[in-house]
């Protein structure tokens, strides 16, 4: 018991980003710096007293504390990772396992099986855009897309068993990737950072594209260009956008593409470099659309807005369907929502 509580302790005080100095100062010095160590090393347990004021400092349940979370994420993959703090990266992961623990034991109770198959299992290495082009077809057939455009990427990854974990960082990390007891694929990203759903559904695919692309040998550099690639060929198929645009064209409007982006999702930036790699336009006439966005300050607020929505409600049905079911009581679902029971209750409507 000690043990397990020293580790989730833990775990809640680098959830919040604090020392056990901060720790201390937050609890108003009701409690040394030296004892708070104590209860880290596993050396005391507190009374329960001190761990409702320990729950409400690390803002968590108390049920935290004592929660054998059974989660072992594999090597990270952190976007633009040298940016980001030491601090800020361990924040991070306990936030990621924090979640993933309370959404594995909520499909444990209601027996959910989460296999997941690799569409891209026996896939040759990448070697070429013409190999990603070849991926992506094969990933959108196996998840039966067609060349319709996908409504919702997040919800559309969690369908297929991949978890997709939301946290606020104001650090530079736009996404990262890994691997949830070697056999659940988790992609996390970062919503202070991506502020439109188009760049949401972006950072998704491409970070889906580190996870199932055969990178093997690659440089750092040509895996980020093939996942680009591969983010903007799931967003709009080869086929497709020849179909809006034509096979070749000497010219492109950027409002022309606007009204692409708000069809498929796909920025107006990923759609020009799309266009470059198919050879629908010229280099170029690419580089002079890549200027004209420059020079109107289009490159982070585009003028024309996707306005679909980029979230996953799979989790709370799952809560709501157990609840339902009786599988668990009001309060556990207020601890698996990492809520108290009273805002719980709030946000509930039961029928009598």
């Amino acid at each position: 018991m000690n043990k397990l509580f020293s580790k989730r302790f833990k775990s809640a005080r680098i959830l919040n980003g604090f020392s056990l100095q901060d720790l201390a100062n937050v609890l108003g010095n009701k409690i040394s710096r030296q004892a708070l160590h104590k209860y880290e090393k596993g050396e005391v347990i507190p009374d329960s007293d001190m761990i409702n004021h320990l729950s409400k400092a690390l803002n968590v349940q108390p049920d935290f504390f004592f929660r054998d979370a059974k989660i072992e994420l594999g090597e990270l993959e952190f976007r633009k990772l040298t940016k980001l703090p030491a601090k800020e990266q361990n924040k991070i992961v306990e936030s990621t396992k924090d979640i993933l623990s309370r959404y594995l034991e909520l499909e444990e109770i209601l027996g959910v099986e989460t296999v997941f198959e690799n569409p891209l299992k026996d896939f040759p290495v990448i070697s070429s855009f013409e190999d990603i082009e070849k991926a992506a077809s094969k990933v959108r057939d196996s998840w039966h897309l067609g060349a319709d455009p996908i409504y919702n990427t997040v919800e559309l990854l969690e369908d297929n068993h991949i978890k997709v974990v939301s946290v606020n960082s104001e650090d530079s990390f736009d996404g990262m990737q890994t691997w949830l007891n070697r056999t659940i694929p988790v992609i996390v990203i970062n919503r202070i950072r991506l502020k439109s759903a188009d760049r949401i559904r972006f950072t998704v695919l491409h970070e889906l594209g580190h996870l199932l692309l055969p990178l093997d040998n690659l440089s750092d550099k040509m895996k980020e260009k093939y996942c680009h690639q591969f983010a903007a060929t799931m967003l709009i198929p080869k086929v497709a956008i020849q179909k809006e645009l034509g096979i070749s064209r000497k010219k492109l409007f950027i409002q022309e593409l606007g009204e692409l982006k708000k069809q498929y999702g796909i920025s107006i930036q990923a759609l020009i470099y799309r266009c470059k790699d198919l050879h629908i336009i010229s280099e170029s006439h690419s580089n002079q659309l890549m200027f004209i966005i420059a020079c109107n300050g289009w490159k982070i607020t585009e003028p024309v807005q996707y306005a679909g929505l980029e979230e996953s409600n799979r989790f709370i049905q799952l809560l709501f369907r157990a609840l339902a079911e009786e599988l668990i009581s009001m309060n556990k679902a207020a601890v698996l929502n990492n809520q108290s029971l009273i805002d719980f209750r709030q946000q509930i409507t039961t029928v009598q």
